[in-house]
Formats: structure tokens, C-alpha cells, sequence
């Protein structure tokens, strides 16, 4: 020990180096454990890095799976509801006309206002209006009658098998007669797309987002 202890005091002021074996040895081995300990607790950062990531991924399996779980449960009631809702898009697609079917309902339209003893002073169709899966048909009225009359034109148009709605509604004294009135209205119709139209459609809006 009084050798070792010896050894230690020779290295003050010295180059480590020249110190004696000892003194080199003690600090060869301290820097290797903190060098050890250093590169352990590096290693550990990264390792809790990992550990955190796969937590994450862990946690989202979860949840798909759990989402997936559930679906699976209720296939069957999914079923369903996917065979009602397309049943209930059919009965909605019943009720919009074709193109060859638009200058039927536009008939039945006038018609309706006809039979129940109105005049049409106007009866102006728009342009139509396409959009995703149908096209809007505007139509701009302007009848004259009773109250009653208008009151039940206006009905019948809402009885229609088609969807019509009509809005925009201005209804002020008539000029021909004291007891008759006149109501200017927006009259809409709605025409299902056909497969081809929707087809031409999706092609021009991809042409107009390349052009952008």
C-alpha cells in the first residue's frame, strides 16, 4: 500500500505519460467506466425512443383492432343498414327524372297550374345547374288566379311524383281583376345524371385541375 500510495504521489507535475503503472492503471479503468456509463445511458435515450414509438404503434393496433372488432360484431346490423340505404338512394333516384323524362315533368308542371284554372303569364325555363350526381333545373313562374287556386297549385306541385320545390315566393294583387292574384315564384326540378353524363363530368373536372 505505502508503494501504491508512493506511486500516486510521483504523478504530481508529471506527464501521465511517465507516471507509474499504478496511477495509469486507475485512471485507464475510471475512464473506461465512464466512457461504459456514458455510452449506457446514450444507448438507454434511444432505447426509450424506441420503446415510446412502439407504444404509440402499439396503442393504434389497439384501436384498429377494437374498431375491426366491433364491425365485425355488427356485420350483420351493417348489412342492413347498407341494404336500407340503398334502398332508400333507389327510391330517391325514382323520384328524379332523365334527361327524356325532364320535358314530361315540365308538362305535368304546367298542367298542374292549368287544371286548377290559372293563367300563366310566365313559364321560363333556366339553364340547368349540373352538379356531382344531378342536375338542377331552375324554373321561373309567374300565375295568376284566386287564392285558392294558388294555394292548391301549389300543393299539387309539392304532391308531385318527382321532386319539385318552389320557392322565392312573391304574391301581390293581380292588374286583371280585383279578386285575382299574381304569384311570381323559383320553381326547381332535379334530374338524376346518367352514368355517361357523370363520366364526362369527372373528365372535365380533371381536365380544369390539370389546367390549374
Amino acid at each position: 500500500m505505502k508503494n501504491w500510495a508512493s506511486q500516486f504521489q510521483q504523478t504530481s507535475g508529471r506527464d501521465p505519460w511517465l507516471w507509474p503503472i499504478v496511477p495509469r492503471v486507475v485512471v485507464y479503468i475510471l475512464t473506461a467506466i465512464f466512457v461504459a456509463v456514458l455510452l449506457w445511458f446514450l444507448w438507454l435515450s434511444g432505447f426509450e425512443e424506441e420503446l415510446e414509438a412502439s407504444r404509440a404503434t402499439e396503442k393504434t393496433l389497439r384501436d384498429d383492432f377494437s374498431r375491426d372488432y366491433k364491425k365485425a360484431v355488427n356485420l350483420e346490423s351493417l348489412l342492413k343498414q347498407k341494404e336500407q340505404a340503398q334502398e332508400y338512394v333507389n327510391l330517391l333516384e325514382k323520384q328524379l327524372p332523365n334527361e327524356a323524362e325532364m320535358a314530361a315533368l315540365l308538362s305535368d308542371i304546367n298542367q298542374a297550374g292549368i287544371g286548377r284554372g290559372l293563367q300563366f303569364d310566365v313559364f321560363k325555363p333556366g339553364a340547368p345547374q349540373v352538379k356531382q350526381y344531378y342536375a338542377e333545373q331552375p324554373i321561373e313562374i309567374v300565375v295568376s288566379g284566386s287564392y285558392d287556386a294558388i294555394a292548391q297549385f301549389v300543393s299539387d306541385i309539392a304532391n308531385l311524383s318527382r321532386i319539385v320545390t318552389i320557392g322565392d315566393i312573391d304574391l301581390n294583387k293581380a292588374q286583371s281583376g280585383s279578386d285575382s292574384l299574381s304569384m311570381r315564384a323559383a320553381v326547381k326540378t332535379y334530374r338524376y345524371l346518367s352514368l355517361e353524363e357523370q363520366q364526362q363530368r369527372a373528365a372535365q373536372q380533371k381536365g380544369q385541375q390539370r389546367k390549374r
